[in-house]
């Protein structure tokens, strides 16, 4: 392991919040190949509203428009 790697790591995660933190450890653990632990509902709430009404709603429809569909002729 680099130590300037590590140090730099380390100052870095220092500077965000708790829930970025816990993010960055579930990506550490997915990398390494530790079980995921999964994030707090706490956790996700740091994420609401970042979606606008209007993506969200392009995206609902997308996703009623491109999936569960079955091309017989794909088989």
């Amino acid at each position: 392991m680099d130590p300037s790697i590590t140090k730099e790591i380390v100052e870095r995660m220092q500077e965000l919040p708790l829930p970025q933190q816990r993010l960055v450890l579930a990506m550490v653990r997915s990398l390494a190949g530790a079980p995921a632990q999964g994030v707090s509902a706490q956790d996700l709430l740091a994420f609401a509203g970042v979606i606008s009404p209007e993506d969200a709603r392009q995206m609902i429809q997308a996703i009623e428009e491109g999936c569960e569909q079955v091309d017989a002729n794909a088989w």
